[in-house]
């Protein structure tokens, strides 16, 4: 799959501008998921801007970050809600793309389990994914279902028979007690 981004920007005179008309290629991070970043940024947004992608270093934004992709969950093959593979290390190419600091969010010892300190508001596009607590809790979503997830612990899940996608922003923040935004891993 490939996503098309068409991205506005603003000339020096002032006229706004297409700047890009692009297609975007999923990057695969862990066994069954892919991801498709679309824009992201360290810091705020401040305008009027020239279209070009501000850039960022790492996956998960910290606090005033934000990042927005899309993903997608294949299915487990087995008709349940089996918990995904662990992650292989991330290829330096990978690395360039989406950042670097996704794996060290990811538990080893519980494979998919990961806690960020975001603010992440996804919509379902396509398909059925699950979204597993600490508790063990599960609940699903289908397409049109929204999960706003607020720096709690989780991982995703496909049950279902397709891929499933789902659109996603993140927003860096401050855990509660900290209040530096630093990883929570």
């Amino acid at each position: 799959m490939s996503i098309r981004r068409v991205v506005s920007g603003q000339l020096a005179n002032g006229k706004s501008v297409i700047v890009s008309d692009e297609k975007i290629e999923g990057v695969q991070v862990v066994p069954g998921a892919s991801v498709y970043p679309m824009w992201g940024a360290d810091t705020p947004p401040s305008f009027p801007t020239d279209g070009l992608p501000p850039g960022f270093k790492e996956f998960f934004p910290t606090a005033g970050g934000y990042r927005f992709f899309l993903f997608t969950v294949l299915p487990s093959g087995s008709g349940r809600d089996a918990a995904p593979a662990a992650p292989a290390p991330l290829s330096q190419e990978t690395q360039s793309v989406i950042g670097s600091n996704m794996q060290r969010h990811h538990e080893a010892e519980s494979p998919g389990m990961h806690t960020t300190d975001t603010v992440d508001l996804e919509v379902v596009l396509s398909g059925e994914v699950g979204l597993e607590l600490d508790d063990g809790a599960k609940i699903f979503l289908n397409a049109g279902d929204v999960f706003i997830q607020n720096g709690t612990r989780h991982r995703w899940i496909n049950r279902g028979t397709v891929p499933a996608v789902v659109a996603c922003v993140l927003i860096g923040g401050h855990p509660r007690g900290h209040g530096t935004g630093a990883d929570t891993h």
